[in-house]
C-alpha cells in the first residue's frame, strides 16, 4: 500500500494528490491489495483532456485511492482475482480497453462505447441492442438448457438466466442483465444541477435513500456544505426506514416461496406501514424528494416524532410475531436451511456486500467501518447464523429489522431538530476528487465524483451493491435443484435496474 492515498469517506482530495502510477505499478498495488483480503470498491475509466486513465478505490478497515494512464490493452487482473471480474467487463464496454485473458470478456449493459468506436467484440451499440455473444456451455449427452427471461411473466424489469442442468440439477447459471440501461452515468455529467438529485432517487426506486444521500453527501464535500445534526437524523431513519421495509417485504415474499402464505400476507400490509413511516417523515413514501444537497427538504417535528414512535411500538411487536412464524416452521426451515449456499471463502473472493456477504460471515457493514451522518455514535449490529445458505441470508434480515428499529428508537429521542433546507445551486471545488459511501439496505451503495479545472462534474461513477451480489446469486445456485432458483433469487433479491445504469 506504499503507493496508495489514504482517504476517508466523503472527503474532497484534489486529484492532483492522487497518486498517479505506472500501469504496471497501479495493477501490481491493486492485486497485492485483493490478494491481502481488502476488496474494490470503484474501479472505473475516464477521459481526461483527451486521455484515458484509470482510478480504483479500495477497502480493509480504511479506504484508498490511486490512479494511472489507461492501456489499450493490459494483462486481465481478473485472472488472478475475481474481485476485478465486473469492473473489466465494465471498463471494456464503456472505453474499449482490452483486459487480456479475462476469463469471460462479454457486455455488462449493451450500451454504445463512450468514445464512439466499435465494442470489444466488434459490435456497433449505437443503437443500444442488445448484439450476440456466447454463453457458457456444459457438454454432454444427458446436458440440457433452460433459458428464463428476459421477458418474465411477472411485473419485474428485464434479465435472462440460462441454467446448464442435468435433470433438475443445476451445473451453472448464467445472468444476463443491461436490457434497459439507461445512461444515468452519462446523464449525471450533462443534465442541469437541479436534475441531479432526481435522478439519483430514481437509480434504483427500492433503494431512494441510499443512492440519493451518497450523491448528497458527495457534493457537499465538493462544494463545502454543511448539515446540521438535525439534518443528519432525519436522513438516517429514512435509510433504516427503507431498510426496514425492504426486509420486511422479501421475508413475506421468502415465505411465500416457501409455500408459507400468511406470513406474506401479514407482511405485505406490515411493510405498506412502514412505507407510510417514511411518507409521514419525507412526504413520499420511498423517500423522494427529501434528502438534497445541503440538508432536508422536511422538518422532522413533534407531530411527525409522535406518530413515528407510536406506530413503531405497535409495529414490532408484530413484525416479531410473524417472523417468529416464519423461522418456527418446520417446513420453512427444511426449504432455508443448506439451500443456496455461498461459503466465507467464495464471499470474500467474489468481493460480496451487505446482507448476502454478512451471512457469509463477511463482517462488512460500511455503517461501522465507514459512518456517515450520526452512525459513529450508535451501536453496531451482530449476526449470528451466517453459514451462507437462504436461512442465514433470511436470519440476517431479521436481526438487521430488529437492529434498525432500535437505531430509529434511538434516533427519535435525541432532541435536534433539523433547520429549514433553502434550495441552492452550490459551486463544485475544481481538480478534486470525492467518494461517498452508505450501507444502503442491499449493502455498500457508492458514488464517485470527479470535476475538471471549472468545477463541472468530469466523471460521475455509480456503483450499487447489485454489481457484486449476482454473481453470488449464480455461485448459490451451483448443484442446485433448479425448482431452488426462486427462493434463492428472493433470498438476494437484487436490483435489476441499480446494475442497469
Amino acid at each position: 500500500m506504499a503507493e496508495l492515498l489514504e482517504i476517508k469517506n466523503n472527503e474532497r482530495v484534489q486529484r492532483a494528490a492522487i497518486p498517479h502510477l505506472e500501469f504496471a505499478d497501479f495493477r501490481q498495488e491493486l492485486l497485492d491489495f485483493a490478494v491481502a483480503g481488502g476488496q474494490v470498491v470503484q474501479l472505473f475509466a475516464y477521459q481526461d483532456s483527451g486521455l484515458l486513465k484509470l482510478l480504483a478505490v479500495l477497502r480493509n478497515d480504511k479506504l484508498y485511492v490511486a490512479g494511472c494512464d489507461a492501456p489499450d490493452t493490459f494483462a486481465s487482473l481478473t485472472v488472478e482475482s475475481e474481485k476485478f471480474h465486473m469492473f473489466e467487463r465494465e471498463i471494456g464496454e464503456q472505453y474499449g480497453l482490452e483486459p487480456k485473458g479475462h476469463p469471460w470478456l462479454k457486455m455488462v449493459r449493451y450500451h454504445a462505447n463512450y468514445t464512439g468506436k466499435k465494442d470489444l467484440f466488434g459490435n456497433d451499440y449505437s443503437q443500444d441492442i442488445p448484439g450476440n455473444y456466447p454463453y457458457f456451455t456444459v457438454d454432454g449427452e444427458t446436458v440440457h438448457e433452460v433459458a428464463v427471461g428476459p421477458v418474465h411473466a411477472g411485473i419485474i424489469e428485464p434479465g435472462h438466466f440460462r441454467f446448464q442442468c442435468c435433470g433438475e440439477r443445476v451445473f451453472h447459471l448464467e445472468i444476463q442483465l443491461g436490457y434497459q440501461h439507461r445512461g444515468v452515468e452519462k446523464l449525471l455529467q450533462s443534465v442541469p444541477f437541479k436534475r441531479l438529485p432526481i435522478i439519483a432517487e430514481t437509480i434504483a426506486g427500492d433503494t431512494t435513500i441510499g443512492h440519493s444521500l451518497c450523491q448528497a453527501q458527495a457534493i457537499e464535500s465538493l462544494a463545502c456544505l454543511k448539515i446540521d445534526e438535525g439534518a443528519g437524523i432525519v436522513r438516517s431513519i429514512a435509510l433504516e426506514l427503507e431498510r426496514i421495509a425492504n426486509h420486511v417485504g422479501d421475508l413475506g415474499a421468502l415465505s411465500l416461496d416457501a409455500a408459507f402464505n400468511p406470513p406474506a400476507a401479514y407482511f405485505g400490509r406490515i411493510r405498506g406501514d412502514y412505507l407510510n413511516l417514511s411518507q409521514i417523515l419525507s412526504g413520499n413514501r420511498f423517500g423522494r424528494g427529501l434528502v438534497r444537497p445541503g440538508g432536508v427538504t422536511k422538518i422532522m417535528g413533534d407531530e411527525q416524532k409522535g406518530l413515528l414512535i407510536d406506530k413503531l411500538t405497535e409495529l414490532t411487536p408484530q413484525v416479531e410475531h410473524v417472523n417468529d412464524l416464519i423461522f418456527s416452521a418446520p417446513s420453512v426451515l427444511a426449504r432455508f436451511e443448506n439451500t443456496g449456499t455461498v461459503n466465507y471463502a467464495d464471499a470474500e473472493k467474489l468481493g460480496l456486500v451487505g446482507y448476502a456477504g454478512r451471512a457469509c460471515g463477511l463482517a462488512y457493514d460500511a455503517r461501522v467501518a465507514f459512518p456517515t451522518e450520526v452512525y459513529a455514535g450508535l451501536p453496531a449490529n451482530t449476526n449470528h447464523k451466517t453459514d451462507g445458505d437462504v436461512c442465514s441470508r433470511a436470519m440476517v434480515r431479521r436481526e438487521e429489522i430488529i437492529h434498525s428499529t432500535t437505531l430509529i428508537n434511538t434516533l427519535l429521542g435525541k432532541t435536534e431538530e433539523a433547520k429549514s433546507y433553502i434550495p441552492e445551486i452550490p459551486k463544485l471545488a475544481p481538480t478534486s476528487f470525492v467518494v461517498s459511501i452508505n450501507e444502503g439496505w442491499r449493502g455498500e451503495v457508492s458514488h464517485c465524483i470527479l470535476t475538471d479545472t471549472d468545477g463541472k462534474i468530469l466523471r460521475y461513477k455509480v456503483k450499487d451493491p447489485s454489481f457484486h451480489n449476482w454473481i453470488g446469486l449464480a455461485l448459490a445456485l451451483r448443484d442446485e435443484g433448479i425448482s431452488d432458483f426462486p427462493i434463492c433469487n428472493k433470498s438476494f433479491n437484487l436490483s435489476y435496474c441499480g446494475f442497469d445504469l
